[in-house]
């Protein structure tokens, strides 16, 4: 019976099958179009799918991206151990999309860049670009190992990370993005029938949503500015919009997918579009765990040691209540591996876009176009064995795997500190730029390093309480084992805590972001002020955020006009030659040439 504890069923033939024929599907529309763009042989294409694409299967990709499949089975579990706060995100994705879309957007898409870390050179100098770019690099090897936790099959991954390496091998950035639509469709439908199939058991979502309401999950706003809370409305909404819009202003593995897209505003609509597809999927991702607490309020799987550790709990929840359906086990395995090749493909793409933009490209300035063809597709099956190695890297390191995942958020912050320095002081100086990213990342890693260390005490965390009252084989012999999941139980053994455990390593994990960035900018500005900022040489305008970059797309008369320009000639035209910097130009040529010729 569903939520009375004990050992699960395990995978039937029928969930392989469809486990198998979905991700080979999902394969299959890569080569699909692998074979259907094998004549455009350019880097240009390769990297940026001829910056043809539209904001539709774009914003899919951009949500799918960052879906690893520990987001998958791990946000339903937020939502059974904490409650419903973490659905303030959606706050959080609105300000992120908006910000990324009106700054962000015009500024990588006038300068028609390929890597990101382009405008740091542009901006300030190559040191810094090469700084930046190392620094991404190591930071989506930390997203790929956590992104790999909970993943034990070790045939399978190699089997669809060597599928993995043939499309993005072939078909480059329009391959990666129309299989992510399809994998996008997958993660839905997992979470639609886990949550489908409780509500039947549970005799419908009100009975689900009032035992939510009982067992405290439903406490969604707490307006606690306390710092050291793991999740307040504050830490959310502030902390999580600024570490979100790092990831989706900054990062090469989102910033390339927008900048595919043929004109400004399909870039920006794919960013608003991405930004309801979040609010979907996080929605999708409470009501699964708030499922799962409705079924297990009374004989809690943790608990119970029927699972080792929480992100085992929806996994065991799939088993448990989809068992009975043959095929459905394997459609939520397959939503989980999904969001793992997902961005698996999208790393992959964005590791070959700053290699090669960033080290080889300048190295080699004489390449031709066929040439880098090669490289591009040599160096994609490079790192597609470099992320299947790390597979057999996450199962070994265990732990530690949290410290890599947190790695993510103390580089993001002062890498985007640094580039909001560049965008809106013009005093900053190369000198200011470096000294501050130093100091940022200095920090951060100080604190995200101590905060793993000596983790924050249980009333910071706020867990919910749980219960094995109703459990019927209580204290089962160890782990279950039911699905293609594992993770090393986590055991703390006690040890002295320093003074500062307790205040600046127990701060919110969200506020990593924060700080970097305030570090960066105060140091930056500050040296730069010290080093004759102030009196350096007028930088190229097209590098700073102007007034007419602050409105919304749409709004202003000229933005019709240069979106027929970047329409019609689509070729990757930089800088003050780019047609959002023509126009203007272009407009007063016209008005000079009509004045001839009337006085004519």
């Amino acid at each position: 019976m569903p939520g009375s504890g004990g050992p699960v069923a395990t995978f039937s033939v029928w969930d392989y099958v469809v486990f198998a024929g979905l991700i080979l599907f999902a394969a299959g529309i890569g080569l699909f179009q692998a074979i259907r763009g094998r004549k455009k042989a350019s880097s240009d294409e390769f990297l940026l799918g001829g910056r043809q694409m539209t904001a539709v299967p774009v914003a899919l990709s951009l949500t799918a991206s960052f879906m690893s499949g520990i987001t998958v089975i791990g946000t339903p579990a937020e939502a059974y151990m904490y409650g419903t706060p973490f659905w303030l995100f959606v706050f959080s994705y609105t300000i992120m999309s908006t910000f990324s879309a009106e700054l962000f957007v015009p500024l990588f898409y006038r300068l028609s860049i390929t890597s990101t870390y382009e405008y740091l050179e542009m901006r300030f100098n190559k040191l810094i670009r090469v700084i930046g770019t190392s620094m991404y690099i190591v930071q989506t090897v930390s997203w790929l190992l956590a992104s790999f936790t909970g993943l034990d099959l070790w045939g399978v991954l190699v089997a669809t990370g060597v599928v993995c390496i043939i499309y993005c091998t072939l078909g480059g950035l329009k391959a990666v993005i129309w299989t992510d639509v399809f994998q996008m469709i997958i993660m839905l439908s997992g979470f639609v029938a886990v949550i489908a199939r409780g509500a039947v058991l549970q005799g419908g979502f009100a009975k689900i949503w009032n035992d939510s309401y009982h067992g405290g999950r439903l406490e969604t706003f707490s307006f606690d500015p306390d710092p050291l809370r793991r999740h307040s409305f504050w830490t959310i909404v502030v902390g999580g919009s600024l570490m979100w819009a790092s990831m989706y202003s900054i990062n090469q593995s989102q910033v390339q997918r927008y900048i595919s897209c043929k004109t400004m505003t399909h870039a920006k609509l794919s960013l608003y579009l991405n930004m309801v597809g979040l609010w979907v999927t996080v929605s999708l991702a409470m009501l699964s765990g708030l499922t799962m607490y409705s079924i297990y309020k009374d004989c809690d799987p943790f608990t119970n040691k029927d699972v080792g550790a929480s992100d085992q709990l929806l996994p065991y929840l799939v088993m448990d209540i989809l068992a009975e359906f043959p095929g459905l086990p394997g459609l939520f395995v397959a939503a989980a591996y999904s969001g793992t090749l997902s961005t698996v493909s999208s790393s992959i793409n964005a590791l070959v876009a700053v290699t090669v933009e960033d080290f080889m490209k300048p190295a080699w300035p004489w390449l031709t176009e066929r040439q880098l063809s090669w490289i591009n597709m040599g160096m994609s099956v490079f790192y597609g064995g470099v992320c299947i190695g790390m597979a057999g890297v996450a199962s070994l390191m265990g732990n530690i795997l949290q410290a890599a995942l947190s790695i993510f958020g103390m580089i993001s912050g002062p890498l985007l500190g640094l580039y909001m320095l560049g965008m809106f002081f013009r005093c900053v100086n190369s000198t200011g730029g470096l000294v501050g990213l130093i100091c940022g990342l200095a920090i951060t890693l100080w604190v995200g390093i101590g905060a793993q260390v000596y983790p924050p005490l249980p009333e910071k965390t706020l867990r919910l309480s749980l219960s094995v009252e109703g459990c019927i084989a209580p204290d089962m012999n160890g782990t279950t084992t039911m699905t293609p999941f594992s993770t090393v139980l986590q055991t703390t053994t006690p040890q002295p805590r320093p003074a500062l455990a307790d205040n600046w390593y127990s701060l919110s994990y969200l506020y990593f972001c924060p700080v970097g960035i305030i570090v960066t900018m105060v140091t930056g500005l500050i040296v730069s002020a010290i080093t004759g900022g102030c009196k350096q040489e007028k930088a190229r305008p097209e590098l700073f955020i102007g007034k007419s970059d602050l409105f919304c797309f749409g709004c202003r008369n000229s933005e019709s006009e240069v979106s027929d320009l970047i329409e019609k000639d689509p070729k990757n035209i930089q800088g003050l030659e780019s047609p959002v910097f023509c126009d203007n130009e272009i407009a007063l040529k016209e008005k000079d040439h009509k004045e001839k010729i009337t006085k004519f």
